[in-house]
């Protein structure tokens, strides 16, 4: 009944188990989608991570590369973006232990990124992030 419910109406689904839950009846969940969905919203985290790192690393090559064409926007952009990621990492604190590999994979999108945005040649962008995880994630700081 409940992987019926759970391909049905998953709204319901989460409903009727958090009240299984709440209850103590533990033999009647559905484990196996509950063990699932628990998987996803930790991946979602990650990939929220990963997304906002991409967007601000973008953002901070773009101010690099081309400050004369630098306007409001990049920099609210910027501003945004660090305080997402201090909640985020406020909320799920063991997320930071990631930023180590997170950041490289993020700044090579980020690179793409700035590549169409500009129009400049992707080699113009460092192959390697060129800043550290605490001038990317601080709140005062901007490239030269």
């Amino acid at each position: 009944m409940t992987q019926t419910l759970y391909k049905q109406d998953f709204y319901a689904w989460t409903k009727q188990q958090a009240a299984l839950l709440q209850s103590e009846e533990l033999e009647k969940l559905d484990l196996p989608n509950l063990v699932e969905e628990i998987e996803a919203m930790g991946r979602s985290e990650e990939s929220q991570l990963d997304s906002r790192l991409t967007v601000l690393s973008a953002h901070l090559l773009k101010l690099t590369y081309q400050p004369e064409k630098s306007k409001g926007g990049w920099l609210g952009t910027i501003r945004e973006q660090r305080l997402s990621l201090k909640k985020l990492l406020r909320r799920n604190p063991t997320l930071r232990a990631r930023l180590a590999d997170t950041i490289p994979e993020a700044y090579m999108d980020a690179r793409e990124e700035a590549e169409y945005d500009t129009g400049l040649p992707l080699a113009t962008f460092p192959l390697e992030c060129p800043w550290t995880s605490e001038q990317i994630l601080g709140s005062e700081w901007l490239p030269e």
